[in-house]
């Protein structure tokens, strides 16, 4: 008995035209507005067999565009520019991993995260996730530390100088929060006062310092900045954008990316402090 033939990975489009009982100009027409698994392959237009018929059976659920939503980490450069450009993205702050699992789930456009690993930042995790079609892009590094008032200059150095402060952190899952707990590993915290209430931002974070309701907190330099505090750095870390491939090109994410690299932005960094930006717009990871 002749063996069966192999199954095809890539149909033509007089195949998928076929699948589909539409004419070709229909496939070349969803192709080009994206909506419709493709790859152009030395020239010619192809479509994996698999991911064709898995979105036949999704449907229209599989080609929905994600909502014009940035989430993940709070941070005040990019919050500026997301209303200074006029990108008509919504927002969604509330910490690196909520993020993720919001772009994860479809349910953002794209996110900020600074998720410290053992050698890095987020890539690690984010292969972890087994993600498709996205791509990370460096927003620049940001000077992450302890920020605390004047009288405390010379107590506060580091995260071993806490005993009997008062002490605010973001909630679990926050890059900050993360960080702050790989730091502070091994250093006995039993006398620190730890806020039964986290902070949900970067701002709150040095807010919460600033009326006087905590001593310290952990957060950026540019928040410090902000409500005249003083500041101790201890790291500076990697901050990112993870974008959705298909998402990269809706109107929103595009006015984003390209006031990102305008001059009002840099001047905006150098004016709020605690950022280099010399890698902006770096692709650091893309997905399969």
């Amino acid at each position: 008995m002749p063996a069966s033939p192999a199954p095809t990975a890539y149909l033509t489009t007089r195949e998928v035209a076929d699948l589909l009982r539409v004419k070709e100009r229909k496939v070349y027409d969803l192709a080009a507005a994206d909506e419709i698994p493709h790859r152009r392959i030395t020239g010619k237009l192809l479509f994996p067999a698999d991911e064709i018929h898995a979105w036949i059976d999704g449907g229209a659920a599989a080609t929905q565009d994600r909502p014009p939503i940035l989430a993940g980490s709070h941070d005040p450069l990019l919050d500026w520019a997301v209303r200074e450009a006029g990108a008509g993205l919504a927002t969604l702050f509330d910490g690196s991993a909520a993020g993720l699992d919001a772009f994860a789930a479809g349910e953002a456009a794209l996110t900020g995260l600074h998720i410290p690993e053992g050698d890095g930042w987020n890539i690690n995790t984010l292969a972890s996730r087994g993600l498709r079609d996205c791509v990370l892009i460096s927003m620049g590094k940001r000077e992450q530390g302890l920020i605390f008032r004047d009288s405390l200059t010379d107590t506060v150095a580091g995260l071993d100088c806490l005993a009997g402060q008062r002490v605010i952190l973001r909630q679990p899952g926050a890059g900050a929060r993360s960080l702050f707990d790989q730091l502070a590993h091994g250093i006995d915290m039993s006398e620190v006062h730890f806020s039964s209430t986290p902070a949900r931002t970067e701002t709150d974070a040095a807010q919460a310092v600033a009326r006087g309701e905590a001593d310290v907190s952990f957060g950026l330099e540019t928040a410090a900045r902000q409500y005249g505090l003083s500041f101790a750095p201890q790291v500076s870390e990697q901050f990112d954008l993870l974008i959705d491939r298909r998402a990269y090109f809706q109107p929103s994410v595009q006015a984003l990316l390209s006031f990102l690299k305008s001059d009002g932005l840099a001047e905006k960094a150098r004016s709020l402090g605690g950022y280099d930006l010399e890698s902006l717009g770096k692709v650091r990871w893309v997905s399969p």
